[in-house]
């Protein structure tokens, strides 16, 4: 788990994810060992038919958050290692298909999903597909730790230089991130960093903010 004292200082998801990676360690090895346990051979020789079958579908429970855990971790190397290939983006499109792709999720748990664009916007010197990716990991996540009646507010701004892309729940406050979500953030903010641009968390209220490089003229 994830604990925060402050909420003066926007911090790197990255930085928020290492800080605990030996509790994001622990919370995958943990289910491993109690699994470990139930399936020993003098614990499922005692076990009738139902129990049997009741201890393989929690063991599938717990094996596919392991699964997925060390799937993160995998994304998050491949995401620091790999450098995109960047070019001018128009942003509007793009988060417009953002939105589509997670609306049905949050419409389907009772959470309202606000998107404030400008009506233009100078294209950002981006990675389509890595940024849409981070942008949709950031909205799920977000979502995730979210309740019923809620409202996600998605807002974007730009300047000169760049474009600003504000993910935020202004009615929560969160002192604990769970492993997964920060790890999953973590991978958002290194395809962030891989193309020169950012992505920083803010915890109270929560808001995670993505700041993108606008595409010089000349490009």
């Amino acid at each position: 788990m994830i604990s925060h004292t402050t909420s003066s200082e926007s911090s790197s998801a990255s930085e928020i994810f290492c800080s605990s990676l030996a509790q994001g360690f622990h919370a995958a090895a943990q289910p491993l060992t109690v699994l470990l346990a139930s399936l020993s051979k003098c614990h499922t020789d005692r076990m009738n038919s139902d129990e049997l079958r009741e201890l393989t579908a929690s063991s599938e429970v717990q094996v596919r958050r392991v699964c997925r855990f060390f799937s993160g971790l995998q994304q998050l190397v491949m995401a620091e290692s790999i450098k995109p290939q960047l070019s001018p983006t128009p942003i509007l499109p793009l988060l417009a298909y953002a939105v589509e792709g997670v609306n049905l999720v949050f419409q389907q748990n009772g959470i309202t999903l606000s998107s404030v664009v400008p009506d233009t916007c100078p294209p950002a010197l981006i990675n389509r597909a890595c940024t849409l990716q981070a942008l949709s990991t950031v909205l799920l996540v977000v979502h995730g730790l979210s309740g019923v009646r809620d409202t996600v507010e998605l807002i974007t701004s730009s300047s000169a230089d760049a474009v600003q892309i504000v993910v935020r729940n202004l009615h929560l406050s969160v002192a604990v991130i769970n492993p997964e979500a920060s790890l999953s953030l973590a991978v958002a903010e290194a395809n962030m960093r891989s193309q020169q641009a950012g992505l920083s968390l803010d915890l109270q209220p929560l808001t995670v903010c993505i700041d993108l490089p606008v595409a010089p003229l000349a490009y």
